[in-house]
């Protein structure tokens, strides 16, 4: 059985994973979870709609339960939600059956987990607290997680002149710039991706019983990529016209 598992994480995996966190840790994790469903009735979808019920556990247990063994055990079952959502693609590919809805949907349900999740934790910083800015920087760090959501799926439309989607989705293309400037830039971008991708060290936040550095650093993250989508589609679509030839010109 060991084998067949071992078979299966390996035959499953993305061409391009999103990071080490999601190869090889939560992957690793799910592979005995696709190995029990891979000839069930059980399909990828219902496995990342599910997740999302996992994770709506994790947030209830966060607000309602204050104390750090309430915020590790709210986490734990968060990481739990995040290998489900691993094993939805990964049941996809094993069967042959991964398409593009599949990808939007899981998209879609990632990022409503985002927001519930920040917003969960958004809720028990200011019960903690009972510091009412904090609600505050949770309603503008939700507008800016939301903001960020519809210009990502914007700018992945056809129309837009976004690529098609591969067999592992539609990944965001970073990183490769020349220079030092380019270097710097892509830099930050790693930084950033590492900040927005939160499964990777929510975690490590719990333990330490500072889930207020994910709320500051994520909300901060989000804020700056909808600043900086925002100004590409301006760039792009928002600039004047060109100036039409004077009719002196034209004779």
């Amino acid at each position: 059985m060991w084998s067949d598992i071992v078979a299966i994480y390996r035959s499953s995996k993305k061409k391009q994973d999103i990071n080490w966190f999601t190869e090889h840790i939560a992957r690793r994790g799910a592979a005995p979870f696709v190995y029990a469903l891979r000839n069930t009735r059980i399909t990828p979808n219902q496995v990342t709609m599910f997740a999302v019920v996992v994770c709506a556990a994790a947030g209830a247990l966060w607000v309602s339960w204050l104390s750090w063994l309430g915020l590790v055990i709210g986490a734990a079952i968060f990481e739990l939600s995040f290998v489900l959502d691993c094993v939805d693609g990964m049941v996809a590919r094993v069967r042959k059956m991964a398409s593009p809805l599949g990808h939007l949907l899981d998209f879609l349900m990632d990022e409503l987990k985002a927001m519930l999740l920040y917003g969960c934790v958004t809720v028990r910083l200011w019960r903690q607290t009972d510091d009412d800015r904090l609600l505050i920087v949770g309603l503008g760090g939700l507008f800016c997680l939301a903001s960020g959501i519809a210009l990502t799926s914007f700018m992945r439309r056809p129309e837009y002149g976004a690529k098609p989607p591969t067999e592992d989705g539609q990944p965001a293309e970073v990183g490769g710039r020349k220079g030092l400037v380019g270097r710097g830039i892509s830099a930050l971008e790693w930084a950033a991706r590492v900040v927005v991708h939160y499964p990777q060290y929510i975690w490590i936040c719990a333990l330490a019983n500072r889930i207020d550095v994910y709320f500051w650093a994520y909300g901060a993250v989000n804020l700056l990529y909808l600043g900086l989508s925002m100004l590409k589609i301006v760039f792009r679509l928002g600039r004047f016209a060109p100036r039409a030839p004077s009719p002196e010109a034209a004779s």
